[in-house]
């Protein structure tokens, strides 16, 4: 196939070529005259499966004729090599082992790092291992570093990097993929040099990023009948740049860098690279303007002397589309058009980015118009429903269950999927409601069958399923790996299969149950290098494991709209490629952070740089932006903060936009006034329809319909928000509470309460009032209504400080009067209007004179007495209702005084304003106000008088606040 030749063979295809068809062209091309069965020789080795699976499509296109033999670099090379070494030991297998020896170190020397990091480094040490076998280097190579001048850091670090030397450095039969890969590649490597294959070996498409990888593209650029076809070459490119590629300190972020090493080991130049083809690149006019643009940093001086010596800058820019959306949004609704317009063309279009959330954000904009995009990477499977529904299976054994908890896995699509899900779902319903409304925080099977006894749906089967398979299944102990796995199976499959259902339901079907299934295989096949560890260890690696793995769940997508991975860029072959998300950080990626080794002992080491990536990186943006047609696309702003744009692109930018001369400048305003087109009908697309804001409300209803009782506590809402009262008392609405319950101001008045109340009591028979006693009741009732422990103890020391002035302030209170009423229930009726007002006082006591005072316990700050006397009217109420005789068992007397018990953090006392505001005056006055309520011209106004403007009430969003505000004249409306 090849003229026989002493240099190394190296071939290359320019930026912008379709690199697989070019390939098949340039093998059709030499094996012409060849009888048929040569192809077949050939063996071709490319870097990626989705390589060859194009390399195959095209193949099956036609003519007829025999396929060459096809690998990938990162698989054995030669069986006889396989055959020969033991199979490697799986990663997860090397990953646990890891993980329990960092774990026993830890145990050792807490300092070293925090305890919940153990998988983190068990991953980070995995990488360096991986990486070291990758490049060749022996754990000795890291030992001999000169780190005299960061030794504390590398003391620490060494600690851990001990442990990898032993993995670094293990024996055929204790090797990893990439470590049993790089043996068997230098096995073959030195047979060759004796023995070299007879047939042709190409390797093609891979830039020798990696030192294996490397290795072999050397020694199969050597063999008689072997060659290097490297994609995307920049032929463009003087010679003078390409001296200035030799410091990987410098240089290894410029995308031709990986090549300048490959020919530094063979030998050769560029000059000795030769054209594997004489297809023309889509644009080479464009190609010249971004190897221009994308020079390394220390000869962009090059831009003022051969910038104004580019020619064609309008016809390499004449297909290039510049889009700098506001949002991501934005950015991703303009190019889900796009492919729209390319479905609908039958144009073949490709989305590259590595942002997985751009890639989300366009698939579902997609979805509108029936698009499903061919995506590559699919979707992790930790987001897919058998992922979530695992790790929410494994949050159960970390700690008491919640009812969030339970509700999200009874309203998990997998749960109870087998049979009679609908009657499920019902008494799901049902239960959340209760959930919400009763309690408790902390559902258990005492609470759960209680609730199933009340309600006429729940069968005793469905009960039993809930609280056998949700209920105590909190351990707190260390298990060993095996014992959770199995435990995590037969929960979740039960959990699956749901009451009636002995199987597990939909969990291990369609693609992602089947990819899950293998996982959970996996680890239970591994379990044993495991060891112990605890519930939350479990929840986090199996979290770990499914984030690595992803799934592609569609089964028909779009035949020509595509997303792809950066390093897919190679496949090319697409009319349309959109490069999205070009913002630093996104494209290219930060380097992950490197807690053993700095930039320079890596170099000193011989293993990657972190530009490596970048380098990668560009030279795929190199590759992707020469296409036939082109987007660069970003956003201004992210969720959170301004961005930067991607490097690549601020070049290419701040080139044309200096190169005025030759048309630079006006062929970037075009790019962008292309880009604006595609926002503005983005933005039209998502125009809302306009909507006249709704009024601010004032309903007016019958007057039989308006509520004809209220209590004491509910004027003031009649007051300040009287549609609130209208809500709740015409409509019957209540506000459902949040699923998720906290130890809110209600729970905290009600313990606070029962606890001075219990404290009162107990010291009229024995006149105990000591601190002691106070907090150990405190502590008491706490730990029974307060389940979290955070809460008790902030308000177990809240009373702690309040109690010497409360104990103070009640000795001498009760020197005045005694006690005569606790949770007094009252109620008086306004006969003629038709309405009763109840209250509950939280104290009243009396004096030897016969008068009550009141008391009412507040744990907030209590109301000044401008607030009472204007709305806050309780206690003034309250008063007026005892001197009619209005509570059970306490008859009509004057009242001497009302006062609020403020426990906040300043303790006070506030008495009520009877002195300006007697009991009869406040009577009058509340009969005036609910005769007001009864005239059917009165309207429910919503928040009429709200102390601020930034004050929420429960029926707000009813109220359509936010249309109106504060300053709108209410608007009556009769209702029937």
């Amino acid at each position: 196939m090849f003229d026989p030749t002493e240099a190394p063979r190296v071939f290359a295809l320019p930026v912008g070529v379709d690199f697989p068809r070019a390939l098949i062209d340039g093998l059709a091309s030499r094996l012409a005259g060849h009888p048929p069965e040569t192809m077949a020789r050939v063996h071709l080795v490319v870097n990626t499966r989705r390589m060859a699976r194009r390399i195959r499509d095209l193949f099956d296109q036609g003519p007829p004729r025999l396929l060459p033999r096809l690998s990938l670099v990162a698989d054995p090379f030669d069986p006889r090599d396989a055959a020969a070494m033991p199979p490697a030991i799986p990663p997860l297998r090397r990953r646990l082992e890891l993980a329990q020896l960092v774990a026993d170190l830890l145990d050792r020397q807490p300092d070293l790092a925090a305890r919940e990091s153990v998988f983190a480094l068990a991953d980070s040490l995995a990488a360096l291992i991986d990486e070291m076998h990758g490049e060749g280097v022996a754990p000795k190579a890291i030992r001999d570093l000169d780190v005299s001048d960061l030794s504390g850091h590398w003391a620490r670090a060494q600690a851990f990097i001990g442990i990898a030397e032993a993995f670094a450095g293990a024996a055929d039969d204790g090797l990893d993929p990439q470590g049993r890969l790089r043996r068997m590649v230098e096995r073959m490597v030195a047979r060759w040099e004796t023995d070299p294959p007879d047939h042709p070996v190409i390797v093609a498409g891979s830039t020798g990023s990696r030192g294996t990888t490397l290795m072999l593209m050397q020694a199969v650029a050597r063999l008689p009948q072997g060659a290097v076809i490297l994609p995307g070459f920049d032929f463009d490119m003087p010679a003078p740049v390409w001296d200035g590629l030799d410091d990987a300190l410098t240089a290894e972020d410029h995308p031709q860098y990986r090549f300048r090493k490959l020919m530094d080991g063979l030998g050769i130049g560029p000059g000795d690279v030769r054209r594997w083809t004489d297809t023309a690149p889509a644009s080479p006019e464009r190609n010249r303007l971004v190897s221009l643009a994308l020079r390394p940093a220390p000869v962009t001086d090059a831009w003022m002397r051969e910038g104004p010596q580019l020619e064609g800058i309008d016809r390499a820019t004449q297909n290039v589309t510049l889009i700098e959306a506001p949002t991501p949004r934005e950015e991703a609704l303009a190019i889900a058009l796009r492919l729209r317009q390319a479905a609908e063309d039958g144009q073949r279009a490709a989305l590259i980015t590595p942002d997985r959330m751009l890639t989300r954000q366009v698939t579902a904009a997609l979805d509108r118009w029936g698009i499903e995009p061919d995506d590559s990477a699919g979707m992790p499977l930790q987001l897919s429903a058998p992922g979530r529904f695992l790790r929410h299976v494994a949050e159960l054994f970390t700690g008491p269950l919640t009812g969030e908890a339970l509700l999200t896995l009874l309203k998990h699509p997998l749960t109870h999927s087998a049979d009679g899900r609908g009657a499920h779902l019902l008494l799901t319903r049902d239960l959340e409601l209760h959930l919400r409304r009763n309690g408790p925080p902390f559902p258990d099977e005492t609470a759960l069958r209680a609730w199933g006894g009340t309600h006429k749906a729940a069968t005793p089967e469905w009960i039993d399923w809930v609280v056998r398979c949700f209920c105590a299944q909190e351990l707190p102990a260390r298990l060993p790996l095996q014992d959770w796995v199995t435990r995590l199976r037969r929960l979740a499959e039960a959990i699956a299969g749901g009451a009636a259902a002995d199987g597990s339901g939909a969990l291990w079907q369609k693609n992602a149950g089947q990819k899950a299934r293998e996982v959970m295989d996996m680890l239970a096949a591994e379990a044993g290098a495991g060891g112990q560890m605890t519930a939350r260890d479990f929840a986090e690696l199996l979290g770990a494991l499914l984030s690595g793995e992803e799934v592609r769940d569609r089964d028909t997508p779009h035949p020509h709209i595509m997303i792809w991975g950066t390093i897919e860029a190679r496949v090319h072959g697409a009319d349309l490629m959109i490069l999205a998300g070009l913002n630093e950080g996104s494209w290219p990626e930060s380097p992950p952070p490197d807690p053993w080794l700095n930039r320079k002992m890596r170099h000193d080491a011989g293993l990657l740089l972190p530009e490596r990536r970048i380098g990668l990186s560009a030279h795929d943006f190199q590759q992707a932006i020469a296409a036939p047609e082109v987007w660069l696309t970003r956003s201004i702003r992210s969720d959170d903060a301004e961005t930067v744009p991607s490097r690549w692109l601020n070049r290419l930018t701040n080139l044309l936009d200096g190169l005025e001369a030759n048309g630079g400048r006006a062929a970037l305003r075009a790019m962008r006034d292309r880009g604006r087109t595609w926002l503005d009908w983005a933005h039209q697309l998502e125009r809302p329809e306009p909507a006249p804001p709704a009024p601010r409300p004032s309903p007016r209803p019958p007057v039989a319909a308006r509520p004809d009782r209220l209590s004491v506590t509910q004027v003031k809402t009649l007051i300040r928000d009287p549609y609130a009262i209208y809500a709740r008392k015409v409509l019957r609405l209540e506000p459902l509470k949040p699923l998720v319950q906290e130890p809110d101001a209600l729970l905290r008045g009600t313990v606070m309460h029962e606890v001075l109340e219990r404290l009162v009591k107990a010291s009229l028979s024995d006149g105990d009032l000591g601190r002691d006693r106070f907090l150990a009741l405190a502590e008491e009732i706490l730990t029974r209504d307060v389940p979290w422990p955070a809460a008790r103890r902030l308000w177990l020391a809240r009373l702690a400080r309040a109690a010497d002035w409360f104990l103070e302030g009640e000795a001498e209170r009760q020197t005045r009067a005694i006690p005569v009423g606790f949770e007094a229930g009252g109620k008086v009726t306004i006969d003629d209007l038709g309405f009763t007002l109840t209250a509950k006082a939280d104290r009243i006591d009396r004096d030897a004179h016969g008068r009550l005072i009141l008391y009412d316990y507040k744990t907030g700050k209590p109301p000044s007495k401008k607030e009472q006397a204007a709305f806050d009217k309780q206690l003034l109420l309250e008063a007026a209702m005892a001197e009619k005789g209005a509570f059970e068992g306490i008859g009509p007397a004057p009242v001497a005084n009302a006062v609020f018990i403020g426990l906040s953090t300043k303790p006070e006392e506030v008495p009520a304003p009877l002195d300006q505001d007697p009991p009869e005056k406040v009577w009058d006055e509340f009969r005036q106000l609910i005769a007001a309520y009864q005239n059917p011209e009165q309207g429910f106004t919503a928040r009429r008088m709200l102390q601020k403007d930034t004050d929420t009430g429960d029926f707000d969003h009813l109220a359509r606040y936010g249309e109106w505000d504060p300053s709108t004249d209410p608007t009556p409306e009769d209702l029937e």
